[in-house]
């Protein structure tokens, strides 16, 4: 079976869990990573997590065809509030480590190809050194997308939109579904219905986009 290494993946509600079972349903085997609660402990923070992650995979798993990056460092603030080490630690994890997650993954395909899939967000404002990661990973993946193309791996970066993956209370549910022109909030499930097909053969063609599947959200003005 194909092998599907999913980052993010430590919260039983998280976008990342919910491409688990989805991606199993479909044959892949499929291996989780987070600091905690998931099937492997990686620290992305450090230069060193993203090859030692990706070494440990293909050790106790074979090689990876597909690389599904979910996590993310989130901790709100603006351009008055946000300090340098916040800043930097945000780049770490939601840039940095993608890169080198990225070269690793190419390195270990060797001929064979693959897929990579990034999950990204258009939240910037209030939340700047995420928005901001988010849209250096952004320019990696399509960047991946011409580079590692004739090693026959596609890259594409999704963004979903707002996703109840239980951090919404009651007032930000209600508005933001009232926002989305489909009528309701994306769920994880939506996310991964996407990912599948990505990772598909037949959804392979599509390489180096921004994907938007959001309900409309995006398109609302």
């Amino acid at each position: 079976m194909p092998l599907a290494l999913i980052t993010g993946a430590a919260r039983a509600d998280s976008i990342a869990a919910g491409i688990v079972p989805r991606l199993r349903a479909a044959g892949w085997t499929v291996v989780t990573s987070d600091l905690s609660d998931a099937d492997l402990d990686a620290d992305l923070s450090t230069a060193d997590g993203p090859d030692e992650l990706i070494a440990q995979v293909n050790r106790e798993h074979g090689t990876i065809t597909a690389l599904i990056l979910s996590h993310a460092h989130d901790v709100q603030s603006g351009i008055l509030d946000t300090t340098a080490a916040s800043f930097d630690l945000h780049v770490a994890v939601n840039a940095r480590a993608s890169l080198l997650l990225i070269a690793a993954f190419a390195r270990q395909a060797g001929d064979d190809g693959g897929v990579i899939v990034a999950l990204t967000s258009d939240h910037v404002t209030g939340n700047l050194p995420y928005g901001a990661s988010k849209g250096a990973l952004d320019r990696l993946v399509i960047s991946a997308a011409r580079e590692l193309g004739p090693r026959g791996i596609s890259a594409n970066v999704l963004n979903p939109g707002p996703i109840d993956t239980g951090w919404m209370d009651d007032d930000t549910r209600s508005s933001l579904g009232a926002m989305t022109p489909l009528g309701r909030l994306g769920r994880p499930a939506d996310v991964a219905a996407v990912v599948e097909f990505l990772v598909s053969e037949e959804g392979r063609w599509i390489s180096g986009q921004l994907l938007k599947s959001d309900g409309a959200f995006s398109a609302r003005y």
